[in-house]
């Protein structure tokens, strides 16, 4: 397996849409079993593979908390196919956004549909942190991070910390 870059805030790659993964083959499988290393190693809960430069529909995510055995689902081809009406507040940050934090409303419930690692079509549904992983993740696909949902001032000043990191070399 390989460690890969992950993209941060505001590389203009990551606004870019995805496209779809014809076939769930070894190169896809390689991509997904990469991603998750390190996405381990980052550390983080969730990655997509825009933010490591792939604009390919792929995400990798384990919802399982520290003291839990490891949960990795890798998804190709994930759609929303349903979501409550229901909204949920939840405090979410991203790896390609570092050190920032902020909350987000989304629908508490989802249902997507995609394509596994041996290219079967699946569906989960998920709510609580899981539902919230696979939104935050999926909207990556589409180029939209989560600071997209926030207000323009806290956008901005997050993204300005974000370009002084850069410019300062500071570590994110």
């Amino acid at each position: 397996m390989a460690l890969l870059p992950i993209l941060t805030a505001p590389d203009p790659r990551l606004t870019k849409k995805a496209l779809p993964v014809e076939t769930v083959d070894v190169s896809i499988r390689k991509l997904m079993d990469d991603m998750l290393e390190t996405m381990y190693l980052a550390p983080g809960i969730g990655l997509a593979a825009p933010q490591v430069g792939v604009l390919k529909r792929v995400i990798v995510l384990d919802p399982a908390r520290e003291d839990e055995a490891p949960r990795p689902l890798r998804l190709a081809n994930p759609e929303i196919i349903w979501s409550s009406e229901d909204t949920k507040p939840y405090e979410e940050g991203c790896l390609s956004v570092p050190e920032q934090y902020d909350t987000v409303v989304r629908p508490d419930r989802v249902r997507v549909r995609y394509l596994d690692p041996d290219n079967e079509i699946r569906e989960i549904d998920a709510d609580g942190l899981l539902a919230v992983i696979l939104q935050h993740e999926i909207d990556h696909l589409d180029g939209i991070l989560f600071v997209d949902y926030l207000s323009s001032l806290k956008r901005n000043m997050m993204l300005r910390k974000l370009r002084k990191m850069k410019r300062t070399g500071a570590e994110a």
